[in-house]
């Protein structure tokens, strides 16, 4: 049984083994055990239901909740070879009909269908002439309450099992799942909690990163220049901050596009197709864009604005590396980011979860001052006590130069309590670096001893300094509708010279990975092989096949079937145009 299945992996995906965890839930499918399946983002889950839909008779089914991730998974099936087909909003009524008869004839392996659609009486009763062996369940966390991203439309899933004579195999798949919400799925979707197949949740190829207190658009500049190769995703908690950081990057000359709920659904639709297509370096959005999105070559992950929580984080950053190669995931941490993230939950229309958010968000702020192993952190988070140190983390490998800031940051403390502890971070900066302001000459704070103590920096530094020591806990906010600062009892102590303040370095920017010919060559013959079969570049091959390909630099078709990612079907169809490209660099 499972010999066939690597077979079919070979034949069709062009791996030659099974990751951890595949082969048992593999083996559960096959032998009718509904179970959960909980891997990292780019673990493959999708093919723990892909082989078992070859190897069943009849149409396994795809819950899934966005049309963008069934548009790729099914693209990518396609150009695999396997008969996939989907149904969602984007069709008319007539292609509806039209696939749904397909269907029922049996032409398709596997048919991705939105929660919505099950809410339907009159699908419901189409899909009960069709041979259903397995249902898989995408995104499982969203059926639970306690989830990051609940849809009450997964809650329509039970209606599904009911419906047919012989009752499918219930395959739910998630990354981002506690104990508390795992327990919940399994009770929902009925499965036994002891056919829950971890894997574990760190991803051994992400680097994870926190930079706090230093100017972000500089920081994001430099970054983006140093990988300019490379596609990257910018998160921001707000339309307006999105908007603002499309503007700033396009005036720098990177190929940006941009998503948030406020666009219209055609330029959201074409933006994202311009991301997927690598016409578009850069995507910057707020966390309505990515849930699904099966883009394997993006290089890094950077999040403007806090997350709001560790669940929504670890998924949208597991969107870097997907393909297994290295990556980059960064959080650029200020203080304001908490009151905008309490600010939105506060919005919240179920007022009984806002505690529980609140407690959520805590963890995101922990998360962003801990000196441990940040990957440590996260996978602890997620029911893994005994997880080791990742060795990679800029926690792990920080060998920043420590200064001692202390003068500083008592210079700073003394002018927050001269002006009264009743101002906010900005005029506190301008008054220590001797601004003109009109504000700060109408409330007298020229006269201050501490006026213009700090004028040999600039505000941004200041500024920069007093976010240092809000994360520090030395100085503490009063969020209100006009967020003021005041000293900490710890800040006391440095005041009175008890406490020394030590500062790591300026976090600096790295490249992800080096240039090299071929690979640039390969990425620009994939690009226009995509471009001709309407389909994504990563849909043709991934990051991680070219570079193998760079690596084993194949001179035969026989050989290009041992490249990493290589099936038979995209053998024959691009091997020889790979092949010249590859002689090409071989033979110079």
């Amino acid at each position: 049984m499972l010999d066939n299945a690597r077979r079919l992996l070979q034949t069709y995906f062009g791996y030659d083994s099974f990751r951890e965890g595949q082969e048992t839930i593999i083996k559960n499918v096959l032998n009718s055990h509904s179970s959960l399946c909980v891997m990292p983002t780019g673990g493959g889950k999708s093919l723990c239901y892909q082989i078992p839909s070859l190897m069943l008779d009849g149409t396994t089914i795809v819950i899934s909740p966005l049309i963008s991730l069934m548009k790729d998974q099914v693209d990518t099936l396609v150009q695999a070879g396997i008969s996939a087909t989907f149904i969602n909003s984007t069709l008319t009524a007539e292609e509806v009909r039209e696939t749904m008869e397909e269907v029922q004839n049996g032409q398709y392996r596997l048919l991705y269908i939105a929660p919505e659609r099950l809410e339907s009486q009159s699908f419901l009763n189409q899909l009960k002439r069709v041979q259903v062996p397995l249902i898989a369940v995408d995104e499982a966390h969203c059926i639970s309450q306690w989830g990051h991203d609940f849809r009450p439309s997964y809650r329509a899933i039970h209606r599904l099992k009911d419906i047919f004579e012989v009752e499918p195999t219930v395959l739910a798949l998630t990354a981002t799942a506690t104990p508390e919400v795992r327990a919940d799925i399994c009770r929902l979707l009925q499965i036994k909690e002891d056919s829950t197949v971890i894997t574990g949740f760190a991803r051994t190829n992400l680097t994870f990163s926190v930079v706090l207190g230093q100017d972000k658009n500089k920081f994001l500049k430099d970054f983006i220049k140093k990988n300019a190769q490379e596609v990257g995703i910018i998160y921001a908690a707000t339309r307006k901050t999105v908007d603002q950081l499309y503007d700033l990057l396009n005036k720098a000359g990177v190929r940006t596009a941009k998503y948030h709920a406020g666009l219209p659904e055609a330029f959201r639709n074409k933006e994202q197709e311009r991301f997927l297509t690598d016409e578009a370096q850069v995507m910057v959005a707020t966390n309505a864009f990515g849930m699904g999105i099966d883009k394997s070559n993006v290089r890094y992950v950077i999040h403007y604005q806090l997350p709001k929580n560790m669940e929504s984080y670890y998924q949208e950053a597991g969107r870097a590396g997907r393909d297994g190669l290295p990556s980059e995931c960064v959080v650029l941490y200020a203080s304001q980011d908490v009151q905008t993230q309490r600010f939105l939950i506060d919005q919240a229309l179920d007022r009984e979860r806002i505690p529980g958010e609140l407690e959520k968000l805590q963890g995101m702020v922990d998360y962003c001052h801990t000196e441990n192993c940040l990957q440590q952190f996260i996978v602890t988070y997620f029911g893994e006590p005994d997880a080791k140190e990742c060795g990679r983390c800029a926690n792990c490998t920080d060998e920043r130069e420590v200064q001692d800031v202390t003068k500083e940051v008592q210079m700073v403390l003394s002018c927050v309590v001269r002006m009264g502890q009743k101002f906010g971070k900005t005029i506190t900066a301008q008054v220590l670096t001797g601004s003109q302001n009109k504000k700060v000459v109408e409330f007298g704070f020229t006269k201050l001893s501490t006026y213009g103590i700090l004028k040999n920096q600039s505000l941004k530094e200041v500024s920069g300094l007093m976010e240092f020591m809000i994360s520090e806990g030395i100085l503490l906010v009063n969020h209100g509708s006009l967020p003021t600062i005041y000293v900490s009892d710890k800040g006391k102590e440095v005041l009175l010279g008890k406490r020394q303040v030590m500062r790591k370095g300026v976090a600096v920017t790295k490249q992800i990975a080096k240039s090299d010919p071929l690979f640039e060559g390969l990425r620009v013959l994939r690009k226009k092989l995509a471009d001709e079969a309407g389909v994504p570049p990563f849909v043709i091959f991934s990051d991680k096949t070219l570079q193998d390909m760079c690596v084993k630099r194949p001179q035969t078709e026989e050989q290009f079937l041992e490249v990493h990612g290589v099936g038979a079907n995209k053998r024959d169809k691009y091997g020889k145009a790979f092949l010249e490209e590859i002689n090409r660099y071989t033979t110079v």
